[in-house]
């Protein structure tokens, strides 16, 4: 046990898991960030597009709240992954699930865009999102599993 956390330690401060790991997380910032600022700056563009998106939907009276919920979550996606990825390249890594929660976080974000799509019946929407949702299931694999291995 004492063996492998020296062996977790010094890979986890590697350069090779650094950059897949920062490019990972610069990945969901670029993502997020720009959606979340989009959906910001346009709020009435975004608010009038998903009114009529959702107009069939059991949602269409709560289109406002959950843009603004959505709006939160991405930014708060894209801030913690620029923020982490910002972690991971100056800092001594030491707290794995950090990066590990950044990403989970990331996915439920993702998780809930694609449900939007689907109870909205707009089903090639929700298909676009699923890339992305593979991408954060493979960061957290990729993260997580040096948390169940370092035990």
């Amino acid at each position: 046990m004492v063996g492998s956390f020296f062996i977790l330690t010094s890979y986890l401060n590697s350069l090779p898991f650094r950059v897949v790991g920062i490019l990972l997380l610069l990945f969901f910032a670029v993502l997020f960030l720009q959606s979340g600022f989009d959906k910001v700056q346009d709020r009435k563009g975004n608010l009038d597009w998903l009114i009529g998106h959702f107009s069939k939907s059991m949602f269409k009276n709560a289109v406002p709240l959950l843009l603004a919920v959505i709006t939160v979550m991405e930014l708060i996606s894209g801030f913690a992954s620029l923020g982490t990825a910002v972690y991971l390249g100056f800092a001594e890594l030491s707290q794995i699930w950090i990066p590990f929660a950044v990403v989970s976080f990331c996915a439920l974000t993702l998780l809930n865009l694609f449900a939007g799509q689907r109870i909205a019946k707009d089903y090639a929407g929700a298909a676009g999102i699923v890339p992305y949702f593979i991408v954060a299931f493979l960061a957290m694999v990729f993260f997580g599993g040096l948390i169940f291995w370092e035990g």
